[in-house]
Protein backbone atom coordinates (compact mmCIF):
# COMPACT_ATOMS: atom_id res chain seq x y z
CA UNK A 1 0.00 0.00 0.00
CA UNK A 2 1.43 3.52 -0.86
CA UNK A 3 2.11 6.34 1.56
CA UNK A 4 -0.25 8.32 -0.51
CA UNK A 5 -2.83 5.70 0.04
CA UNK A 6 -2.19 5.53 4.02
CA UNK A 7 -2.09 9.52 4.28
CA UNK A 8 -5.84 9.59 2.63
CA UNK A 9 -6.88 6.74 5.06
CA UNK A 10 -5.57 8.58 8.47
CA UNK A 11 -7.32 11.62 7.13
CA UNK A 12 -10.94 10.41 5.96
CA UNK A 13 -10.57 8.33 9.56
CA UNK A 14 -9.76 11.53 11.50
CA UNK A 15 -12.49 13.67 9.94
CA UNK A 16 -15.75 10.89 10.62
CA UNK A 17 -13.99 11.10 14.19
CA UNK A 18 -14.05 15.27 13.97
CA UNK A 19 -17.78 14.69 12.45
CA UNK A 20 -18.81 12.74 15.55
CA UNK A 21 -17.45 15.22 17.69
CA UNK A 22 -19.25 18.32 16.39
CA UNK A 23 -22.34 16.35 16.29
CA UNK A 24 -21.89 16.51 20.05
CA UNK A 25 -22.70 19.23 22.64
CA UNK A 26 -19.32 20.94 23.06
CA UNK A 27 -20.24 21.55 26.52
CA UNK A 28 -22.88 19.22 28.45
CA UNK A 29 -23.16 21.52 31.05
CA UNK A 30 -23.86 24.61 29.40
CA UNK A 31 -26.28 22.47 26.99
CA UNK A 32 -28.00 21.51 30.39
CA UNK A 33 -28.16 25.21 31.56
CA UNK A 34 -29.20 26.52 28.34
CA UNK A 35 -32.44 24.25 28.20
CA UNK A 36 -32.90 24.82 31.76
CA UNK A 37 -32.95 28.81 31.00
CA UNK A 38 -35.43 28.10 27.86
CA UNK A 39 -37.91 25.99 30.12
CA UNK A 40 -37.68 29.28 33.06
CA UNK A 41 -39.11 31.43 30.07
CA UNK A 42 -41.33 28.96 28.92
CA UNK A 43 -45.16 30.81 28.82
CA UNK A 44 -43.35 34.33 30.04
CA UNK A 45 -45.39 36.23 27.66
CA UNK A 46 -48.47 38.06 28.86
CA UNK A 47 -50.28 38.44 25.38
CA UNK A 48 -53.10 41.14 24.54
CA UNK A 49 -54.24 42.81 21.29
CA UNK A 50 -54.75 46.14 20.31
CA UNK A 51 -58.49 47.06 19.67
CA UNK A 52 -57.90 48.94 17.09
CA UNK A 53 -56.21 46.73 14.76
CA UNK A 54 -59.14 44.05 14.83
CA UNK A 55 -61.76 47.15 14.75
CA UNK A 56 -63.50 45.27 11.78
CA UNK A 57 -65.33 43.28 15.59
CA UNK A 58 -67.23 44.87 17.50
CA UNK A 59 -65.37 45.02 21.10
CA UNK A 60 -67.91 42.98 22.69
CA UNK A 61 -66.50 40.16 19.21
CA UNK A 62 -63.40 40.90 20.06
CA UNK A 63 -63.66 39.89 23.82
CA UNK A 64 -65.31 36.77 22.66
CA UNK A 65 -62.00 36.40 20.00
CA UNK A 66 -59.65 37.02 23.06
CA UNK A 67 -61.16 34.70 25.65
CA UNK A 68 -61.02 32.10 22.93
CA UNK A 69 -57.40 32.35 21.98
CA UNK A 70 -56.86 32.06 25.71
CA UNK A 71 -54.97 35.67 25.40
CA UNK A 72 -58.13 37.61 27.96
CA UNK A 73 -56.55 41.06 26.97
CA UNK A 74 -57.11 43.77 25.21
CA UNK A 75 -54.88 47.08 24.92
CA UNK A 76 -56.28 50.40 23.90
CA UNK A 77 -59.87 50.69 25.78
CA UNK A 78 -61.71 54.09 26.99
CA UNK A 79 -63.32 54.32 30.24
CA UNK A 80 -66.84 54.09 28.71
CA UNK A 81 -65.73 50.52 27.29
CA UNK A 82 -64.70 49.07 30.95
CA UNK A 83 -68.09 47.98 31.53
CA UNK A 84 -67.92 45.94 28.73
CA UNK A 85 -64.81 44.34 29.34
CA UNK A 86 -66.12 43.15 32.91
CA UNK A 87 -69.37 41.94 31.26
CA UNK A 88 -66.70 39.46 29.67
CA UNK A 89 -64.31 38.82 32.66
CA UNK A 90 -61.48 40.42 30.00
CA UNK A 91 -58.56 42.36 31.37
CA UNK A 92 -57.65 45.78 29.64
CA UNK A 93 -53.63 45.88 29.28
CA UNK A 94 -53.81 49.43 27.93
CA UNK A 95 -56.11 52.32 28.79
CA UNK A 96 -57.33 55.47 27.59
CA UNK A 97 -58.52 58.73 28.75
CA UNK A 98 -62.38 59.31 28.83
CA UNK A 99 -61.46 62.73 27.08
CA UNK A 100 -60.03 64.13 23.83
CA UNK A 101 -57.08 61.40 22.74
CA UNK A 102 -54.57 63.10 20.63
CA UNK A 103 -51.26 61.94 19.21
CA UNK A 104 -50.04 65.44 17.76
CA UNK A 105 -51.14 67.42 20.49
CA UNK A 106 -49.32 66.38 23.68
CA UNK A 107 -47.76 66.84 26.99
CA UNK A 108 -44.74 68.89 24.89
CA UNK A 109 -46.40 71.62 24.55
CA UNK A 110 -47.04 73.52 28.10
CA UNK A 111 -50.60 75.32 25.91
CA UNK A 112 -51.73 71.36 26.01
CA UNK A 113 -51.53 70.88 29.53
CA UNK A 114 -54.70 72.74 31.04
CA UNK A 115 -56.81 69.99 28.97
CA UNK A 116 -54.79 67.11 29.36
CA UNK A 117 -54.16 67.32 33.22
CA UNK A 118 -57.98 67.65 33.68
CA UNK A 119 -58.30 64.24 31.43
CA UNK A 120 -55.67 62.68 32.67
CA UNK A 121 -56.96 63.45 36.68
CA UNK A 122 -60.28 62.20 35.45
CA UNK A 123 -59.19 58.83 34.09
CA UNK A 124 -57.05 57.82 36.78
CA UNK A 125 -59.53 57.04 39.42
CA UNK A 126 -61.42 55.21 37.01
CA UNK A 127 -58.51 52.87 36.15
CA UNK A 128 -57.86 52.34 39.52
CA UNK A 129 -61.64 51.68 40.13
CA UNK A 130 -61.59 48.93 37.39
CA UNK A 131 -58.47 47.01 38.60
CA UNK A 132 -56.31 48.17 35.58
CA UNK A 133 -52.71 49.72 35.82
CA UNK A 134 -51.87 51.77 32.58
CA UNK A 135 -52.43 54.33 30.83
CA UNK A 136 -51.06 55.81 27.79
CA UNK A 137 -50.17 58.96 26.90
CA UNK A 138 -48.09 61.34 24.10
CA UNK A 139 -45.42 63.84 23.51
CA UNK A 140 -47.20 65.37 20.78
CA UNK A 141 -45.36 66.86 17.67
CA UNK A 142 -42.53 69.36 17.77
CA UNK A 143 -43.68 72.14 15.49
CA UNK A 144 -40.26 73.57 15.40
CA UNK A 145 -39.73 73.25 19.26
CA UNK A 146 -36.27 71.57 19.86
CA UNK A 147 -36.35 68.11 22.24
CA UNK A 148 -34.77 69.49 24.98
CA UNK A 149 -37.23 71.99 25.57
CA UNK A 150 -40.06 69.85 25.00
CA UNK A 151 -38.81 67.51 27.24
CA UNK A 152 -38.69 70.08 30.33
CA UNK A 153 -42.33 71.04 29.13
CA UNK A 154 -43.09 66.94 29.59
CA UNK A 155 -41.65 67.03 32.54
CA UNK A 156 -43.74 70.15 34.13
CA UNK A 157 -47.07 69.15 32.80
CA UNK A 158 -46.54 65.32 33.82
CA UNK A 159 -45.81 66.23 37.23
CA UNK A 160 -48.88 67.70 38.19
CA UNK A 161 -50.68 64.23 37.51
CA UNK A 162 -47.98 61.27 38.64
CA UNK A 163 -49.12 62.47 42.47
CA UNK A 164 -52.48 60.97 41.62
CA UNK A 165 -50.91 58.05 39.35
CA UNK A 166 -48.90 56.98 42.57
CA UNK A 167 -51.01 57.16 44.87
CA UNK A 168 -53.83 55.23 42.58
CA UNK A 169 -50.96 52.40 41.30
CA UNK A 170 -51.91 53.56 37.88
CA UNK A 171 -48.56 53.53 35.33
CA UNK A 172 -48.70 56.35 32.80
CA UNK A 173 -47.26 55.32 29.76
CA UNK A 174 -45.69 57.38 26.91
CA UNK A 175 -45.62 55.65 23.47
CA UNK A 176 -42.61 56.08 21.33
CA UNK A 177 -43.44 56.45 17.51
CA UNK A 178 -41.11 56.42 14.48
CA UNK A 179 -41.55 60.46 12.85
CA UNK A 180 -40.24 58.87 9.79
CA UNK A 181 -43.14 57.08 8.22
CA UNK A 182 -46.01 56.69 10.07
CA UNK A 183 -45.76 59.93 12.46
CA UNK A 184 -44.34 62.83 11.17
CA UNK A 185 -42.60 65.35 13.26
CA UNK A 186 -43.43 63.48 16.90
CA UNK A 187 -41.42 64.50 19.38
CA UNK A 188 -40.62 60.68 21.27
CA UNK A 189 -39.50 59.25 18.07
CA UNK A 190 -36.47 57.15 20.17
CA UNK A 191 -35.59 55.45 22.98
CA UNK A 192 -32.62 57.90 23.83
CA UNK A 193 -35.17 60.86 24.62
CA UNK A 194 -37.85 59.01 26.34
CA UNK A 195 -35.51 57.03 28.78
CA UNK A 196 -34.08 61.08 29.95
CA UNK A 197 -37.95 61.70 30.10
CA UNK A 198 -37.80 58.92 32.45
CA UNK A 199 -34.95 59.76 34.38
CA UNK A 200 -36.02 63.31 34.89
CA UNK A 201 -39.48 62.07 36.36
CA UNK A 202 -38.11 59.73 38.61
CA UNK A 203 -41.02 57.50 39.25
CA UNK A 204 -41.90 54.02 38.99
CA UNK A 205 -44.99 54.76 37.73
CA UNK A 206 -43.80 56.42 34.60
CA UNK A 207 -42.58 54.24 31.79
CA UNK A 208 -41.87 54.19 28.04
CA UNK A 209 -44.25 52.03 25.84
CA UNK A 210 -41.63 50.40 23.52
CA UNK A 211 -43.58 49.85 19.98
CA UNK A 212 -40.75 47.26 18.72
CA UNK A 213 -42.08 48.22 14.89
CA UNK A 214 -41.97 52.19 15.32
CA UNK A 215 -38.49 51.92 17.16
CA UNK A 216 -37.36 49.68 14.16
CA UNK A 217 -38.01 51.93 11.64
CA UNK A 218 -36.71 55.25 13.88
CA UNK A 219 -33.07 53.31 15.11
CA UNK A 220 -33.14 49.33 14.66
CA UNK A 221 -31.22 47.87 17.28
CA UNK A 222 -34.22 46.66 18.99
CA UNK A 223 -32.52 43.49 21.39
CA UNK A 224 -29.91 45.73 22.75
CA UNK A 225 -32.02 48.41 23.20
CA UNK A 226 -34.16 46.26 25.27
CA UNK A 227 -31.71 45.01 27.13
CA UNK A 228 -29.81 48.41 27.80
CA UNK A 229 -33.19 50.24 28.93
CA UNK A 230 -35.66 47.14 30.26
CA UNK A 231 -36.05 49.31 32.70
CA UNK A 232 -38.03 52.04 31.48
CA UNK A 233 -40.21 50.16 29.22
CA UNK A 234 -43.43 48.95 30.57
CA UNK A 235 -45.58 48.07 27.83
CA UNK A 236 -44.71 46.35 24.32
CA UNK A 237 -46.32 46.79 20.91
CA UNK A 238 -45.75 44.46 17.92
CA UNK A 239 -46.33 45.02 14.01
CA UNK A 240 -44.18 43.85 10.97
CA UNK A 241 -41.67 45.71 9.14
CA UNK A 242 -42.05 46.90 6.33
CA UNK A 243 -45.62 47.87 6.24
CA UNK A 244 -47.10 47.08 9.86
CA UNK A 245 -48.61 43.38 8.88
CA UNK A 246 -47.93 40.35 9.89
CA UNK A 247 -45.02 39.78 11.96
CA UNK A 248 -44.60 36.07 10.06
CA UNK A 249 -41.32 35.52 8.29
CA UNK A 250 -42.31 37.92 5.57
CA UNK A 251 -40.61 40.88 6.83
CA UNK A 252 -37.56 41.68 8.88
CA UNK A 253 -37.67 41.24 12.63
CA UNK A 254 -37.29 37.68 14.03
CA UNK A 255 -39.84 37.82 16.98
CA UNK A 256 -39.01 34.72 18.75
CA UNK A 257 -35.91 36.06 19.68
CA UNK A 258 -36.86 39.48 20.78
CA UNK A 259 -39.25 37.54 23.21
CA UNK A 260 -36.77 35.58 24.37
CA UNK A 261 -34.87 39.61 25.13
CA UNK A 262 -38.00 40.89 26.43
CA UNK A 263 -38.57 37.35 28.59
CA UNK A 264 -35.09 37.10 29.93
CA UNK A 265 -35.47 40.91 31.28
CA UNK A 266 -37.72 39.57 34.30
CA UNK A 267 -40.44 41.55 32.36
CA UNK A 268 -44.01 40.46 33.70
CA UNK A 269 -46.29 43.38 31.38
CA UNK A 270 -47.79 42.22 28.42
CA UNK A 271 -47.00 42.25 24.67
CA UNK A 272 -49.54 43.52 22.58
CA UNK A 273 -50.25 42.66 18.70
CA UNK A 274 -50.84 46.04 16.74
CA UNK A 275 -50.30 44.96 13.66
CA UNK A 276 -52.86 45.27 10.83
CA UNK A 277 -53.71 42.03 9.28
CA UNK A 278 -53.54 41.55 5.67
CA UNK A 279 -55.92 39.50 4.86
CA UNK A 280 -59.25 39.75 3.05
CA UNK A 281 -61.48 37.76 5.22
CA UNK A 282 -62.40 38.05 8.87
CA UNK A 283 -61.05 34.36 9.20
CA UNK A 284 -58.01 35.07 7.63
CA UNK A 285 -57.63 38.27 10.05
CA UNK A 286 -58.13 35.81 13.45
CA UNK A 287 -55.68 33.24 12.01
CA UNK A 288 -52.83 36.17 11.50
CA UNK A 289 -53.90 37.14 14.94
CA UNK A 290 -53.62 33.23 16.24
CA UNK A 291 -50.12 33.08 14.52
CA UNK A 292 -48.87 36.68 15.55
CA UNK A 293 -49.79 35.08 18.97
CA UNK A 294 -47.79 31.30 18.54
CA UNK A 295 -45.02 33.57 16.87
CA UNK A 296 -44.47 35.51 20.08
CA UNK A 297 -45.14 32.42 22.86
CA UNK A 298 -41.64 30.90 23.91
Amino acid sequence: MSTTNTTRRDLLKKAGQLAIAAALPLNPIKATVNSKKQEHLAGSINHSVCSWTYGFLSLAELCQLVKELKINTIDLVAPKDFSLLKQHGVNCSMCYTAGKVSLTQGWNDPTNHAWLIKDYLAAIPMIAEAGFKNLICFSGNRNGMDNQTGLLHCVRGLQQILPVAEKSDVTLQMELFNSKIDHKDYMADNSTWGVQLCKELGSTNFKLLYDIYHMQISEGDIIRTIQDNHAYFGHYHTAGVPGRHEIDESQELYYPAIMRAIAATGYKGYVAQEFIPSGQSKEAKIAALRKAVQICTI
